[in-house]
């Protein structure tokens, strides 16, 4: 068997363009899920629209078996996958798919009917195969990388909807008092999602895959017989040398059987965490919350706070003296979430909204907090090719834990006489 070291590509003691990596990574995620956070953040028009339809629910339903069972299959087949493509094409669906929304809106002049809404969930189902081309292969890319790269990338995530709700109050207050003022401000807000998209296409097959550090890392990792960077390394310029060493190298690896089975409690704190949080987020924060002196902003200033608390929670583990990186306790502060339920049923029968926005604003730190905290603690001790294929099957666990909350959503709607 022919052994290649992949020693022979070290990384510099000072990782040069380390921080400008980071600042794309940040971006790419914030692409990520710009598009769906849009729809999540739009959704007083669409209850507007669709009021007798539950639109927060029946979308968010209809986006997660498309992400779950897309990102089933690219798992499967993860070592294989040119993850350039892959990324790419992700990428590429949100655009257009975001371009559509403006379109059915434009056609139907915002009229509403249920032909306009089976439009928006086909293009909302885009939205979930997208994510996992995305979501998925930026993980299993970036978790042979520096773990400064996630932390980045989840920030980015969290911020798309710190940002998407920043933007829905302003332009809610903007168009507030005008002539069909809501469509107009949620025209605009879609029409610069789809700018970021076409952003997020331009840096990453333009811009990326040519930074040094990223160089560096991606030959390591066809070093060590990943399969899954000779698209990027032959965009960035890298042909002959390091393909041929890719195809001689075979290096023994884990199966993906047994990568799960070593990080069972990671890949069950991730389920759990996303399951817990979209039991209670939109849905619950959208129909379930009550009437306030807020009036129609209370449910997007709740939105508002939980992204802004959940893309603080991404950095609060950049301190590494309260980074949490003990795996028993990574356990316990997942599980222990579960008194979040009891406290959101009281607090919408007899609290108030300070109560309230306290508590989406520890929902969205806790779920930020833990979510970096694991994904960056999973992938180390392992080769380049476990690490790309462990990020996969962890994002499949997340995307399955979405899912379940999407589900158990439709439980706070029992003894509900809107049902």
């Amino acid at each position: 068997m022919t052994h290649i070291d992949s020693s022979a590509v070290q990384i510099p003691t000072r990782v040069e363009g380390k921080f400008k990596a980071s600042v794309v990574c940040w971006f790419l995620g914030l692409g990520g899920l710009v598009a769906w956070n849009s729809m999540l953040t739009i959704q007083d028009y669409y209850y507007e629209l669709f009021p007798r339809y539950h639109p927060s629910r029946v979308l968010t339903l209809v986006y997660q078996p498309f992400a779950f069972g897309t990102m089933v299959v690219l798992a499967y087949y993860e070592a294989t996958t040119d993850t350039r493509r892959r990324i790419l094409y992700g990428y590429i669906i949100f655009f257009l798919s975001t371009l559509g929304l403006i379109l059915i809106d434009l056609g139907t002049l915002g009229r509403g009917g249920i032909g306009d809404y089976i439009g928006i969930c086909v293009f909302v189902a885009a939205f979930g195969v997208a994510d996992a081309c995305v979501q998925g292969g930026m993980v299993g890319d970036l978790s042979f990388m520096h773990p400064d790269f996630v932390q980045s990338f989840f920030a980015g995530l969290a911020a798309s909807g710190a940002l998407t709700s920043g933007l829905r109050l302003v332009t809610k207050a903007v168009f507030d008092k005008s002539d069909h003022g809501l469509r107009k401000g949620v025209i605009l807000f879609l029409s610069l999602s789809t700018l970021f998209e076409f952003v997020c296409i331009f840096l990453y097959a333009y811009v990326f895959g040519k930074l040094p550090i990223v160089k560096h890392f991606r030959k390591k990792a066809a070093l060590e017989g990943s399969k899954t960077v000779t698209s990027d390394l032959a965009a960035a310029g890298i042909h002959t040398e390091y393909n041929e060493k890719i195809t001689d190298a075979k290096h023994e690896r884990l199966s993906n059987k047994e990568l799960l089975l070593e990080n069972r409690d990671h890949a069950f704190n991730l389920w759990f965490i996303y399951a817990l949080t979209l039991s209670i987020f939109p849905g619950f924060l959208y129909e379930n919350t009550g009437e306030h002196q807020l009036g129609s902003w209370y449910a997007v200033v709740l939105v508002a706070c939980y992204n802004v608390w959940d893309l603080i929670g991404r950095y609060v583990p950049l301190v590494e003296s309260i980074r949490l990186e003990s795996r028993k306790g990574l356990i316990v502060a997942c599980v222990s979430r579960i008194l979040l339920i009891p406290c959101f049923y009281f607090t919408a029968k007899y609290g108030d909204q300070g109560w309230m926005i306290m508590l989406v604003s520890i929902l969205g730190l806790t779920n930020g907090y833990l979510t970096v905290c694991v994904l960056t603690v999973a992938p180390r001790g392992y080769t380049a090719p476990e690490q790309n294929a462990l990020g996969n099957l962890l994002v499949v666990f997340l995307l399955g834990g979405i899912f379940a909350g999407v589900v158990l959503d439709w439980l706070w709607l029992i003894n509900n006489a809107s049902f």
